[in-house]
């Protein structure tokens, strides 16, 4: 039997999970690194922290297992998008990882959507235009930090800085390069539109390679430490948000993938790239021939988590002295309010937003509050929100490329039972959650054992994934949710022309 790591560089902690050629886990470890967010909008990490969690992740998962070293074949990665970087003459980091989450660049990406010149260049990169792009934060950088940006040699992210560090090359994925806005998605090179606005050059830029692309003859001392063979393959591989496509099987015509982790998106493969003429979808190179069309929000399980912390810090401690997970206590106190909550609807834009907003100034709202209602109908407003805001991103998504047929769903909303039926009776679609184990690891592990001839293509995923639940729509509670859509949609659209006074009161005050 031959063997894999699939490994997935996240935002918050890398993954790394053994796999042997069917699918099955073996071994999995998780590490974990801090988000610094020392000034309003700033989101960065370190990058030798990061490196170091890699590292780390792969170790554990190679030493606990009883896998001999010489039956694995290859590492194959996954990587958060948006990630910057910059390295500068003798290749080491003058920057942090400036992550997707940072919104300093907000007004240089309203700049670009309002002068049209962001549309003409989503149109060529299928990036939407918005802070968390490279694109935006480079014309940050470039004209409020010239000091460090003329220090630059190479512009990277954090995938290609660990990669580098492995084996002296510097290669960037065609799949996190799509997701930069300056790589053109229709003839897979740098664009040259993106480059002029930014005011740089291509050979500031990573060598751009498939995501089968192998690298081999890591450094010796890496080797050893993770307890790896020398002459192992590693497998440059994609982005989480497209491996997790692959990882549960939604690789079909009208099969979706909706995730909700700490952030959420929702996502279809398609066979060419395809770009919204309103700007709001990204479409992303998966492999050869595939390309993940869809949208991403920045307010998933980030809610829940303020919600139980600001809301309900009493229920959080309780469940802490007794030792069981508050989640569970606070879904079960959610699931005593009927579909609708009442009448109570949350905008749930706590971090601004991405997909269909794309606005980083966004702020979250509770509207239709009166007296009747109680803390449990602000929990269950607030878990509905976050899937009314999923659902507005199905329907953008569903003018670009048709009605779902149905949705895997996957992330650690998947443990509950009542956000699995809210999904399916919101969106009114069979929802199935596969039983998969880190689904940006598997479609990393399975990427890497097409490319290392250990399985055929990529449809072998089909027989990796299993179903653990399936959940059918409640017809009284998709009427009711039916009434209440419209209105949080208006609201949504209402708020706009606010968004910005209220995000410059918060910044000034």
């Amino acid at each position: 039997m031959e063997y894999i790591i699939g490994a997935d560089i996240g935002t918050t902690s890398t993954k790394a999970v053994l796999y042997d050629q069917k699918g099955n886990v073996l071994e999995y470890a998780n590490v974990g690194y801090p988000l610094y967010q020392d000034e309003p909008d700033m989101a960065e990490q370190d990058v030798e922290e990061i490196f170091e969690a890699v590292v780390d992740a792969i170790t554990q998962v190679v030493r606990k297992s009883d896998v001999a070293a010489k039956d694995i074949r290859g590492v194959s990665f996954s990587s958060a998008m948006h990630s910057l970087i910059l390295l500068n003459q003798e290749m080491e980091p003058i920057t942090r990882s400036i992550t997707w989450a940072d919104n300093r660049a907000a007004k240089y990406s309203e700049e670009l959507k309002t002068n049209g010149l962001g549309q003409k260049i989503y149109e060529k990169t299928g990036t939407p235009i918005h802070p968390m792009a490279p694109l935006s934060k480079l014309i940050w950088l470039k004209t409020e930090k010239p000091e460090l940006f003329n220090q630059a040699r190479y512009f990277i992210g954090i995938k290609e800085y660990v990669l580098y560090k492995f084996f002296g090359e510097l290669k960037m994925d065609q799949s996190i390069a799509s997701a930069t806005g300056l790589f053109n998605i229709f003839d897979l090179t740098w664009d040259n539109l993106a480059l002029e606005t930014v005011g740089i050059t291509v050979d500031l830029l990573p060598e751009v390679v498939a995501t089968d692309y192998q690298f081999q003859g890591i450094k010796k001392s890496y080797a050893e430490v993770m307890g790896l063979p020398e002459d192992i393959k590693f497998v440059i591989g994609a982005s989480d948000g497209v491996l997790s496509n692959l990882g549960v099987n939604a690789v079909d015509e009208g099969v979706l993938a909706l995730t909700i982790g700490t952030s959420g998106a929702i996502r279809t493969v398609v066979d060419q790239p395809v770009t919204d003429p309103k700007g709001r979808l990204f479409c992303y190179v998966l492999s050869e021939g595939k390309y993940v069309l869809g949208g991403p929000v920045n307010n998933g399980g980030i809610v829940f988590r303020w919600v139980r912390d600001q809301l309900f810090a009493p229920e959080k401690e309780t469940a802490a002295q007794m030792k069981i997970d508050s989640y569970d206590i606070l879904t079960e106190m959610a699931s005593t309010i009927p579909a609708g909550s009442d009448g109570l609807i949350f905008l749930p834009y706590l971090g601004g937003e991405r997909a269909p907003l794309w606005d980083a100034n966004a702020r979250g709202t509770y509207f239709g509050l009166n007296r009747n209602h109680t803390r449990a109908h602000m929990l269950r407003a607030a878990l509905e929100g976050i899937v009314f805001n999923l659902y507005t991103v199905l329907l953008a998504l569903e003018e670009v490329s048709g009605s779902p047929k149905s949705i895997q769903a996957t992330g650690g909303f998947a443990r509950s039972a009542l956000w699995r039926q809210m999904l399916a009776d919101i969106f009114e679609t069979d929802v199935t959650i596969p039983e998969s184990f880190e689904s940006s690891c598997l479609g990393a592990a399975v990427l890497g054992m097409v490319s290392l001839d250990m399985a055929k293509d990529l449809t072998v995923v089909k027989e990796m994934i299993g179903v653990t639940n399936a959940h059918h729509p409640n017809e009284k509670n998709y009427t009711a949710y039916r009434d209440l859509l419209p209105i949080f949609i208006r609201l949504s659209r209402q708020l706009s022309g606010e968004y910005k006074a209220i995000a410059d009161y918060q910044r000034t005050h």
